[in-house]
């Protein structure tokens, strides 16, 4: 998503590279989201790390809480447990106190005090509950110190930017039993934090809060804080209050997960994956003016993205519509309708990222809106045909057929550079993204010999999502009785796929390349960006063949996953960023395009893989990506330093898994629900989808292996609906 680099001294430091001094898994975080607002915690609930680190409480990338620390008579508590509960709502964790000396005689021996810390966002607020418990057979007392800051730092000065000037913070106001911190913007916007308790401290500063805790035998005490993202009014509140919000955040992820089909499974642990994912699927979403939209991922990229969007409600497409057409109207509303070469803006060109922060709102970094993606623009078309077939929405594609036009438009007069019939990229600001497609990185397009391909460069994948673009907004116009506009679209699509084929294929790698550079030399590199052909259905039937097993071969396929890039290509890293790692989300849509060519084995594989690589995952939480090792006997897969996690389209890739597993496919005129070939991987006997909806009418069906074969039965049927099992 970003342009990190490699370690060739020859190549320049990318202005947009992430850092990476310390893990993400070494921070060993905890994050929670709610809208706006994300927060990343160590396993204790604490903020001690905030200097190039995610670490804290951000709200519209703006860190609004930079320090949280709570110590018992000056020392940190020990560590019992630390979790996140299955909803992403509430982190718990369970502290005790350490042994507390008097000269050389303890006093208070460690264990003797629980102390349970809770906390949940909602609403631009971090509310938390702190309840500590005696279980000692005497009283006892003891002071607790909770300390606080808020350095207002962007969020690309938490990944490492440094700024030439930065705007003034205010001296703390200390009132009863709160504290305002503020700071004054140099984009003229004022951000503040509110800091209170509930009971007021026996001592505030501006930087901490100090309790004197008094407990008999078995008693309990609490003490409350919230943290908010904004002025707040001058009363406290109270625990009562904090239980009301905590009921309304989780009636919030209830609500979104009911609009979702359910799965469950006879594998436990893949069930404990999937409730993962969908509630991170749950956490991640975002209500906007337009409707639900998936964040990308967290802690970088806790904000729209088009690409990331688009993709995430592709594969979700089957179990919950609502979202594609979230993200399609949000995405037409953001369209850009006029050139900005410092936003890298043409019209119709769909959003890659914006941003709400103070860097941002001053164009020191692009990303305020930003429009340097050159593949969301076809794929906005192709989810607007995909939501169209999936549940007949005529009114709401009519109210997006100007922006359909408009991104196809796009596609034809800026996308298409020098005419060829291809489309290219090639950044228009040097502030910009050097590479735009989804392997941003610096130096993930290159030849075989290891040189990066010069701009204007023509993806391979790119020219797929081209090609489906112009087949879905052939069908649109046709469901609106534009015929002609209808085989005009169609016309071009054939005419770039035997182009495509023709210019990108090469026998010598058994795939089509990665690219065509600048002088349209073909860059003769084995990638999985091959297998989006077949997710967009551009690769010839009699190609598709070699391009699978070339994906499939030991030198791509991990054991875990599909590398971005295999062994034996000049720049395979399997450490790297885009050149050797696996990314779920790519083996999800390679595992649709398998399916879509019929080749169901390879899915089950993947599926396999990426199944058993989630069981090494805190939480069976599958992260943006991790490293490209091969398997190995008794060993799980290499963690990437800083993956984000959650990450929207890696919990999305679960359901795309299950999608061509199980060929789940609808045909809203007809009334059917079908399932084309289904068949299950070999860790998996039994699964049941409930609440699989067409229109008002949904069902829910089962799914029982015997060998090589798979049984389907109707559970529950509601409504004029047919189920249909293709074999």
């Amino acid at each position: 998503m970003d342009d990190r680099i490699s370690n060739d001294e020859a190549d320049p430091v990318p202005e947009f590279y992430i850092p990476a001094t310390t893990s993400l898994a070494e921070l060993e975080p905890r994050t929670l989201k709610h809208g706006d607002s994300f927060a990343v915690f160590d396993h204790y609930g604490d903020v001690l790390r905030s200097d190039r680190s995610p670490q804290g409480l951000f709200h519209r990338d703006t860190r609004y809480l930079s320090r949280l620390e709570v110590l018992i008579d000056g020392k940190r508590p020990l560590l019992l447990s630390s979790t996140v509960d299955d909803e992403n709502v509430l982190m718990s964790v369970d502290l005790t106190n350490p042994d507390r000396f008097d000269g050389r005689q303890i006093d208070l021996s460690r264990d003797s005090i629980h102390l349970l810390r809770s906390k949940f966002l909602w609403m631009g607020h971090s509310y938390e509950r702190f309840a500590f418990r005696n279980f000692d057979t005497k009283a006892h007392e003891m002071t607790v110190e909770i300390r606080f800051a808020a350095d207002f730092a962007d969020l690309f000065e938490a990944r490492g930017q440094r700024r030439a000037k930065r705007g003034r913070s205010h001296q703390p106001v200390v009132g009863a039993g709160r504290v305002v911190l503020a700071y004054d913007g140099l984009d003229n916007e004022k951000r503040v934090t509110t800091v209170r308790f509930d009971p007021e401290p026996e001592f505030l500063t501006g930087t901490a809060a100090r309790f004197r805790i008094a407990l008999a035998p078995g008693q309990r005490n609490v003490v409350l804080m919230a943290v908010t993202c904004a002025a707040q009014p001058a009363h406290a509140f109270s625990g009562e209050r904090y239980f009301f919000r905590l009921r309304q955040a989780r009636r919030a992820v209830r609500a979104a997960k009911r609009r979702t089909a359910s799965v469950t499974t006879a594998n436990a642990l893949l069930n404990e994956a999937l409730e993962r994912a969908q509630a991170d699927l749950a956490m991640l979403m975002t209500d906007t003016d337009e409707g639900p939209y998936p964040y990308a991922g967290i802690p970088w990229f806790s904000t729209m993205f088009g690409r990331d969007a688009i993709i995430t409600a592709h594969m979700m497409l089957w179990a919950d519509p609502t979202v594609a057409r979230g993200v399609l109207m949000a995405l037409a509303a953001r369209q850009a309708t006029a050139e900005d070469p410092l936003r890298d803006a043409e019209p119709g060109k769909i959003l890659h990222e914006t941003r709400g922060g103070e860097m941002a709102n001053l164009r020191e970094v692009p990303f305020g809106l930003y429009y340097g993606g050159v593949d969301s623009t076809p794929l906005f078309v192709m989810l607007a045909g995909a939501y169209f077939e999936r549940t007949l929405d005529l009114p709401t594609i009519r109210a997006l057929w100007p922006h359909i036009e408009a991104a196809v438009t796009w596609i034809d007069a800026y996308g298409d550079r020098d005419g060829d019939g291809f489309v290219e990229y090639g950044r228009r600001t040097e502030e910009g993204l050097a590479n735009q497609g989804w392997k941003d990185s610096h130096d993930s397009i290159f030849h075989a010999d290891g040189t990066l391909a010069q701009a204007p460069i023509a993806l391979c994948e790119v020219q797929g999502y081209v090609y489906a673009a112009k087949r879905a907004a052939a069908r649109l116009a046709r469901a609106m009785d534009m015929g002609p506009r209808a085989d005009a679209l169609d016309d071009q699509a054939a005419e770039l796929a035997f182009a495509f084929n023709q210019a990108f294929w090469c026998d010598d790698i058994g795939t089509y390349a990665l690219a065509l550079d600048g002088q349209k030399r073909p860059c003769r590199v084995r990638s999985s960006n091959a297998g989006h052909t077949l997710f967009s259905g551009i690769a010839d039937p009699h190609k598709a063949a070699q391009v699978v097993a070339t994906l499939m071969s030991g030198d791509s396929f991990s054991g875990w996953g599909i590398r971005t890039i295999p062994q034996g290509e000049s720049r395979y890293n399997p450490m790297s960023y885009h050149n050797g790692s696996i990314w779920p989300h790519d083996n999800g849509l390679i595992a649709l395009g398998l399916a879509r060519y019929g080749f169901k084995e390879p899915v089950l594989r993947l599926f396999g893989g990426l199944f058993d690589a989630s069981l090494y995952m805190e939480l069976r939480r599958l992260p943006e990506l991790f490293c490209g090792f091969s398997r190995r006997p008794g060993k799980g897969p290499t963690l990437y330093p800083v993956a984000c996690a959650p990450q929207a389209w890696a919990s999305a890739t679960l359901f795309a898994l299950l999608q061509a597993s199980l060929g789940i496919a609808f045909d809203p005129a007809g009334g059917e629900i079908r399932f084309d070939n289904p068949r299950l991987p070999l860790f998996l006997d039994a699964v049941q989808l409930s609440g699989v909806s067409l229109g008002p009418a949904c069902a829910d069906v089962s799914f029982c292996r015997h060998g090589a074969q798979v049984a389907v039965s109707v559970i529950k049927r509601t409504g004029n609906l047919r189920i249909i099992t293709v074999i």
